[in-house]
């Protein structure tokens, strides 16, 4: 099969995971089941980051246990001022991210962060975080927790985004560098430690 239909195939069952994990009525559930098909689809799809070698197809991803106390719904506070951030996503490349508003989160996380709207093709928003696992335990350059524009939309209703914690998880050029990332801004960095979500 071309690249570019595995491409296409692997974002519409990452489209319909997502889609699964709102349907479930238990956010823990919501979360078993999205750690089981991620397993699935980077251990067997052609398109997983994964390189053929890594011992991850087999042992499955690495996650901390599901805290109900880091899911949060919140409002998506308008920006006060037009930002405009351009992100290296590789030699020569950027990402233009546009806010499209904050969200804050009590703890015991305590921060506000920025939600982007991806500037590039169809759009969409993106939350990506970095905190104080960076490096050691999780990604060094953070994690995403929403990019709709790809999939990961854990819904959103009445100006309000849900905001679960649990479900972050590293992006692909953490397994291989022949994937291009965007990293999180200085907007979307605290040095709380968020053992939640994928880690290292």
């Amino acid at each position: 099969m071309p690249w570019e239909l595995d491409l296409v195939d692997w974002r519409r069952q990452v489209f319909e995971l997502y889609a699964a994990v709102r349907a479930q009525d238990r956010p823990e559930d919501a979360h078993s089941l999205w750690r089981a098909r991620r397993d699935a689809l980077f251990r067997h799809h052609p398109q997983s980051p994964l390189p053929s070698s890594s011992p991850l197809r087999a042992t499955g991803l690495s996650y901390w246990p599901y805290d109900p106390a880091l899911r949060f719904e919140v409002a998506l506070r308008p920006s006060r001022t037009e930002q405009r951030v351009s992100v290296p996503t590789g030699p020569g490349e950027t990402t233009v991210l546009r806010s499209a508003g904050s969200v804050d989160l009590p703890a015991p996380v305590g921060a506000v962060l920025e939600v982007w709207w991806l500037e590039q093709y169809g759009g969409g928003l993106f939350l990506p975080l970095r905190d104080g696992t960076a490096g050691t335990t999780s990604y060094g350059g953070g994690r995403y927790l929403l990019d709709t524009a790809k999939g990961a939309d854990l819904g959103s209703g009445a100006g309000a985004l849900t905001v679960d914690l649990n479900f972050l998880y590293h992006p692909s050029c953490r397994y291989d560098s022949e994937w291009q990332c965007p990293l999180a801004p200085a907007q979307n960095s605290i040095g709380t430690p968020m053992r939640s979500g994928e880690r290292l």
